[in-house]
């Protein structure tokens, strides 16, 4: 679209002679920087001609915000359109209620319509004094007759105009600041861009930046836009941020994506402010628009108040969105706008500079936290008569052609600087001195003058402070960077009041009052409760487990005191940090009008989702009977693990399930009359389904030896209940026979099954593991079947004797090489299952092994002093005709060995002759049960 305007019309045609000279000289002849220089000042001419007066800004810019204020004071406009996501605009009355910076933010975690990893959306738009943005809230919501118009794009049309795909990770910004917790306030929320002005020409801003001896934009912003404009009048502040939105905008790359948004953006703001002059019939002249410099120099059709009606406002989404506010600060928003590390401190500490020099009466909200009330009130808008378009100056050429102003330098400014900050690094632990604040003095003189100033900026001083004061880097201690900023109110953070909490958040406030802390301030409040001794404290308990369970584990942290199923809090202490996490706590509110509603959807939406295991969902019983007690939700939650369980074709989650029913069933066991019928199906379910896929768990590969071993303590401990509830343990039976292990341990589990169901007696058992021990070829993978039977103990904790005399045969009688490498899996299996298995070894060797030192060297274990016990006795030399056995007779029919030996040792008695006994009476002697029993039945009458 040809938009050029006739040279010879206009008070621009002047300069456009002179930039046509210029491109004729420089680029020896017309080409195309005639025409990027021609049409910049023709997006001007076009602005400023503009019925609907524009008034450009740049996001967090001292000298857009004191412009502002003085042209509101001076227009008094009767309606301000503002760049602003018009959904949002029901918040702006609830900044009075906070203390700034803050950000209105807009919250989905209901997505219709976009993708569903997108979710949750959130959107916010930070808010700090030193902004234009927050000069024009005040003045239309504290002046009378003054109507405040957000045109710009919904929330949900911000993320209706996103791609679809997914995109490259962006690299990250050298000139950001760094990870910490006051830039963390926003998360991950979309950020409106109000007035973002930065060169989208890598180039361009290269090219600035070294010719201005800069290091990042913001220095550079600061340096030649915000300090030349600080005292420029109206018409000339206008054009110039006219002349930077039109160049950034024509040496713009052409990004189709971002290009087509920006233009759509213009075309919505554009549309929207036409349909409210309709609507209303106000007038033009009347009106003030404040958009960002980028977008006052648009060329699209529907520009300006006459522009064409050609575009059409998509419909929202049915996406679910709820609006609030959340506390910033100004490291959150450096972080989030890609500015640099400080740079919004010090757009404050220059506000704040400004207003004492030039003495201009800024707009604050009434009852602003931090702001003293107003003398007197404002006056009511009147309309203003335009000045007719031909009688605008041309002050673009003025400005151009002037020289940089030398500004005196400060001393008493600087000096304090100085100070305060070596006062700041002796508080955190730096040696400075007075002389390193007569360094940082000179230096921040000398870097000036190195970089062509006849004045050191805040970000001179910075660079002076760190050379002289951080001699070398301590962990843990901030850096004087960071101190500087901190110096010029870098360590402000909003806070959103009482009155404009949600009522979630008003509801937890209210609810702890009892506990008499002041939660709404930042930092760590340690609470006490002695529930014995006040019962009403138990709600506030209840409270704060919820917070917990829904919160960031900093926000609420138990210290003392647990919650277990079955048991009543006594004692407890809590780290509360309420007032730093507040977004959070906001956040909750934007799904619910309490924290049991909360709690009790999200519980749904995990036993719901698709991803669900029956172990989540039991997980999700659990936390709705231990922090809600509700025996309604726990029934419902439980019937929908029942179905999870019933569709599971994997064993993965099974040390879960078994874990979480144990304590569900010891807690119904002992708090329940009967009973609920969802667990004793689910125990029933249970009972088959493990069955079933018991074979192939043990010849799966992907199935683990503690997986296994949970199936068996699920098949084994709920055995009782399953067979009264009508299952059949032939199941069982005919699933262990089927299942034939390849692995070591789990050969080793099917044989501690066989012990539990009778199939092995423990004799045999002993006798395989101690023919492993024998057999060379076996022994370097004996720790893998030992491995097998620690796990054992989790269904057959009954073999827990044997669990220690095979452990400790291991270590008598396994070699070095085999034994030291298996010591890292036997502490590592304890480890996993040291809850229940390390106790029941613990206590079963204490009660097998001996209490002292002394009686160690004569201690036989059990286990071998059984296996003698069982040895036929020999009887003695001389002891008669009632001992004898084959042994004896062997001796007497090859009687030379034995003289031989008796020869050796010097034994002469002579040979006796023993008479044969019969080899029952031994067999009784040893075994006497067996004939008190028989003799028991025949004297029966």
């Amino acid at each position: 679209m040809n938009d050029r305007i006739d040279v010879a019309e206009g008070a621009f045609g002047a300069l456009r002679t002179q930039l046509r000279e210029a491109a004729t000289a420089f680029a020896d002849g017309p080409d195309a920087l005639e025409g990027i220089l021609l049409g910049i000042v023709d997006d001007v001419d076009r602005a400023v001609r503009e019925p609907l007066e524009i008034f450009p800004v740049c996001h967090h810019s001292p000298a857009s915000a004191l412009a502002m204020a003085r042209r509101l004071r001076e227009k008094q406009p009767k309606v301000v359109y503002l760049e602003l996501c018009e959904d949002m605009a029901p918040l702006l009355s609830e900044l009075r209620n906070c203390r700034l910076p803050v950000a209105v933010q807009a919250f989905a975690t209901e997505v219709a319509g976009f993708p569903a990893d997108w979710a949750p959306l959130s959107v916010v738009a930070p808010i700090t004094e030193a902004s234009a943005e927050y000069q024009a809230i005040a003045y239309a919501l504290d002046t009378p007759g003054v109507e405040l118009v957000l045109v710009d794009r919904s929330s949900d049309h911000v993320f209706q105009w996103q791609p679809r795909e997914s995109s490259a990770d962006e690299p990250a910004d050298p000139d950001a600041p760094p990870a910490e917790e006051e830039a963390a306030l926003h998360g991950d929320a979309v950020g409106v861009e109000i007035g973002d002005l930065r060169p989208r020409f890598a180039e361009l801003e290269e090219h600035l930046l070294r010719h201005g001896r800069v290091r990042h934009w913001s220095e550079w912003w600061h340096q030649y836009v915000e300090l030349p404009l600080g005292d420029s009048d109206h018409d000339t502040y206008r054009q110039v941020m006219l002349l930077i939105g039109s160049l950034f905008r024509r040496l713009a790359p052409g990004d189709p994506h971002r290009v087509r948004v920006d233009e759509d953006r213009e075309r919505y703001m554009w549309t929207r402010m036409r349909q409210h002059l309709a609507a209303t019939g106000v007038d033009p002249a009347d009106c003030l628009y404040v958009c960002g410099a980028f977008h006052a120099a648009s060329r699209v059709a529907e520009f300006g108040v006459h522009g064409a009606d050609t575009f059409e406002i998509s419909p929202p989404s049915g996406s679910t969105w709820q609006h609030g506010l959340i506390p910033s600060s100004h490291a959150s928003i450096e972080a989030q706008f890609g500015l640099a590390a400080g740079s919004v401190s010090i757009a404050a500490a220059e506000w704040a500079k400004n207003l004492k020099r030039t003495r201009v009466r800024p707009f604050r909200l009434t009852g602003q936290a931090g702001t003293k009330k107003a003398a007197t009130p404002e006056r009511t808008a009147a309309p203003a008569a335009p000045a007719p378009a031909a009688a605008l100056p041309d002050r673009l050429s003025g400005f151009l052609r002037r020289p940089p102003v030398l500004d005196s330098l400060d001393e008493a400014e600087l000096l304090g600087w100085s100070v305060e900050i070596v006062r700041a690094a002796r508080r955190n632990g730096y040696l400075a001195s007075t002389a390193d604040a007569i360094a940082v003095f000179e230096t921040s003189i000398l870097l000036a003058g190195m970089r062509d100033r006849a004045k050191p900026t805040p970000y001179d001083f910075q660079d002076a402070a760190i050379t002289c004061i951080e001699k070398d880097t301590v962990p843990g201690r901030r850096d004087v960077r960071r101190l500087v900023e901190i110096m010029m109110g870098g360590d402000r953070i909003g806070q959103v009041g009482y009155d404009a909490l949600p009522p979630l958040a008003r509801d937890v406030h209210d609810r702890l009052a009892p506990l008499n802390l002041k939660l709404q301030q930042r930092g760590v409040r340690r609470a006490l409760l002695d529930i014995a001794g006040r019962p009403e404290l138990e709600r506030c308990s209840d409270v704060l487990w919820m917070l917990s369970y829904l919160m960031p584990r900093g926000a609420a942290r138990p210290i003392m005191g647990e919650r277990r199923l079955g048991e009543r809090p006594i004692q407890e202490s809590w780290d509360l940090a309420l007032g730093t996490h507040q977004r959070a706590l906001i956040e909750l509110g934007y799904e619910g009008v309490s924290v049991e509603q909360v709690l009790e959807q999200r519980l749904r939406r995990t036993a719901h989702d698709p991803r669900a295991t029956a172990a989540t969902v039991l997980q999700a019983v659990e936390d709705a009977t231990l922090y809600l007690r509700s025996r309604r939700l726990a029934d419902e939650l439980g019937t929908r693990a029942l179905e999870v369980l019933a569709t599971e074709r994997s064993v993965d989650g099974a040390p879960d399930v078994l874990r979480r029913v144990r304590r569900l069933l010891a807690y119904y066991r002992t708090t329940e009359p009967v009973l609920p019928a969802w667990i004793e199906s689910f125990v029933k379910t249970g009972y088959a389904h493990y069955c079933t896929l018991l074979p192939t768990a043990f010849t799966d590969e992907d199935a683990t030896v503690p997986q296994v071993a949970a199936m068996l303590g699920f098949l084994f401990s709920m055995e009782s209940l399953a067979l009264s509830l009508g299952c059949d343990r032939h199941q069982l039976e005919l699933a262990l026979a089927q299942s034939h292990p390849e692995e070591l341990a789990k050969v080793a589990l099917l044989w501690a099954a066989q012990v539990h169901l009778g199939r092995l007696s423990r004799a045999d058992l002993r006798a395989r593991c101690d023919e492993l021990l024998r057999n060379p070829l076996v022994v370097p993978a004996y720790p893998q079947y030992l491995s097998g039977f620690l796990h054992a103990l989790e269904p057959v904790p009954a073999l827990t004797d044997f669990v220690v005399e095979a452990v400790s045969k291991a270590f008598a009688q396994l070699p070095d090489p085999v034994l030291l490498p298996w010591l890292p899996t036997l502490i590592s299996t304890l480890r996993s299952g040291g809850a229940e298995l390390a106790p029941l070894l613990i206590r079963e060797a204490g009660r097998i092994f001996p209490g002292r030192l002394a009686a160690l060297d004569a201690w036989v274990p059990p286990w071998r002093a059984e296996r003698e016990a069982v040895r036929p006795a020999l009887s003695a030399g001389g002891s008669g005709g009632n001992g004898g056995s084959g042994g004896v007779a062997l001796l007497a029919a090859h009687p030379a060995t034995c003289d031989a030996v008796a020869r050796l040792l010097g034994c002469d008695e002579p040979w006796e002759t023993v008479a044969a006994a019969p080899r029952g009476v031994a067999l009784l002697e040893r075994h006497p049960e067996t004939a008190v029993a028989l003799e028991a039945l025949l004297t029966t009458p």
